[in-house]
């Protein structure tokens, strides 16, 4: 398995606009409001200081988020992959339990419309990571129930 994110061209620049407004005038906004709510006087009684705070950890957290994405990210078409083999960055239809499933493997980042999205380390995505098409394997959710996903097609995400 990699730490590598594969991201669309589209998904890359959706997520560098994002970092930017983050970094620019999103940061700015919170430092404003916390300087505002200092100046107000006792600190700990002060919920605008903190929910500014809150705010501003969570703005920080998404900064380096995006940041290690983007470093990390393989942008482009998706990873060259053998013919009929399971892969990041390609879209999956199973049969698990007789119901069909279509998703896509990989980041949610890199979605766009209403397709549902399962992560390569996500005890699905890791199960089937690899597997061909027309081969059964065996997954096991959360509360320990085993399935037989059969793989019926692998398509790179477009």
């Amino acid at each position: 398995m990699t730490n590598q994110t594969w991201l669309t061209l589209d998904a890359a620049e959706r997520l560098r606009a994002e970092l930017l407004d983050l970094e620019g005038p999103r940061f700015a906004d919170i430092v404003k409001k916390i300087e505002a709510a200092r100046a107000e006087g006792d600190l700990k009684e002060n919920g605008g200081y903190h929910a500014a705070r809150e705010e501003q950890g969570k703005i920080v957290g998404r900064i380096r988020q995006l940041k290690h994405m983007l470093e990390n990210a393989h942008i482009g078409t998706p990873p060259e992959s053998e013919s009929g083999v399971v892969g990041l960055g390609m879209v999956v239809k199973i049969d698990m339990a007789g119901d069909e499933m279509t998703f896509l493997l990989g980041s949610r980042e890199i979605a766009t419309g209403d397709i549902e999205v399962y992560s390569e380390k996500s005890p699905l995505g890791s199960a089937i990571l690899g597997a061909k098409i027309g081969e059964q394997v065996n997954y096991e959710t959360p509360s320990k129930k085993i399935f037989v996903v059969t793989i019926l097609e692998a398509n790179p995400y477009a």
